[in-house]
């Protein structure tokens, strides 16, 4: 039996991975976010050869992981953008992070290699605003010394869908930019105000129109950067630091959450301090039905992520992911899952 994970559509093209081993046992349902589709499917595969289960996992963007999840239609949505406690309890469900990430700036510039642009908060921004059009900007200029950018009108790459990564850049870009907290705001959808402003669905369609338009910035999940070997930034942090994103940044990011405290597990741990903390480091979060129709899969959703948790930190971290802590899962078993009515 196979696994298909059905993947948002890209340049007119279906994108899919196929996977098979075994005899068909159970199959699972999920959509939502494509931010964690990378570790998703590394686990799928191995938790397929494990248990025989498969997943059939629909990447579509956080918005449409929320929608499948709220007409019954999968066993779990998956959102970067986390579910209010409120919206949780109206609709009987919980949610619980999953795995921890950045989301990072790229871009495609003649002779600029990967890590080697700095950019700052409220150049980011600025450029996002549209206030900033070109790179040979004296503002890009003074933080980039020594480094010789070729002149060119910036095209704006962003999400055409619902999307907990844009979720999660806005949010960022509202705690460090007043103009943009009151002239655009954060979440899955956003009016973006450059004129210049192209989009594309999912993860994957932004990395395909930043690979393919010269002198555009977009915003992906580290995991498509590097997959896609795409120039990414270096961004300067809450200490004033420029770092590098990676797994230890954002690690670093993340280290001083405690998700215990917020009802519905729900924060954002964007801007965080550290001198080695990713600016923009997020989490996507699972959200399942308390009393779900079908048990026997609901059952089969926790034990899959129970895998992912204790047996896949490592396929997590090489792809440059940051498993949740021990202290996070163990209450996620016991607080989150409790309240789940599975068998």
């Amino acid at each position: 039996m196979k696994i298909f994970f059905k993947k948002a559509m890209v340049a007119g093209a279906a994108i899919g991975i196929s996977l098979s081993s075994g005899a068909f046992a159970a199959e699972i349902t999920g959509a939502g976010s494509s931010f964690i589709y990378p570790v998703l499917a590394k686990w799928a595969e191995s938790y397929k050869v494990k248990s025989g289960n498969s997943l059939n996992y629909q990447s579509i963007g956080s918005g449409g992981g929320i929608k499948q999840i709220k007409a019954k239609t999968v066993d779990f949505g998956a959102t970067d953008a986390p579910m209010s406690f409120e919206d949780l309890e109206a609709g009987g469900m919980v949610q619980f992070p999953a795995i921890i990430g950045g989301v990072v700036p790229v871009v495609n510039i003649d002779g600029i290699k990967p890590g080697q642009l700095k950019l700052s908060s409220d150049v980011l921004s600025d450029i996002f605003m549209g206030t900033i059009t070109n790179w040979n900007d004296k503002r890009i200029a003074l933080l980039n010394p020594g480094i010789q950018i070729q002149a060119g009108d910036i095209t704006v790459v962003t999400r055409a869908d619902g999307s907990g990564t844009t979720a999660i850049f806005t949010n960022y870009l509202t705690k460090v930019n007043k103009s943009w907290k009151d002239a655009v705001g954060f979440g899955a959808a956003v009016k973006w105000p450059a004129a210049s402003t192209v989009s594309g669905k999912g993860n994957e369609g932004v990395a395909a129109n930043v690979s393919r338009l010269k002198n555009s910035i977009g915003y992906v999940e580290y995991a498509y950067a590097k997959k896609n070997n795409m120039s990414y930034t270096q961004m300067r942090n809450a200490d004033d630091k420029f770092v590098m994103p990676t797994a230890s940044s954002f690690a670093a990011a993340s280290a001083g959450t405690d998700w215990s405290k917020f009802p519905g597990m729900n924060t954002y741990i964007t801007n965080a301090s550290g001198a080695a903390a990713w600016p923009i480091t997020g989490a996507t979060f699972v959200v399942i039905y308390k009393k779900p129709e079908n048990k026997a899969n609901a059952a089969e959703v926790l034990k899959f992520f129970d895998y992912g948790f204790k047996d896949g930190k490592q396929m997590a971290s090489d792809l440059d992911y940051v498993p949740m802590p021990d202290a996070t899962t163990n209450f996620i078993r016991k607080n989150v899952w409790s309240q789940v009515q599975a068998k």
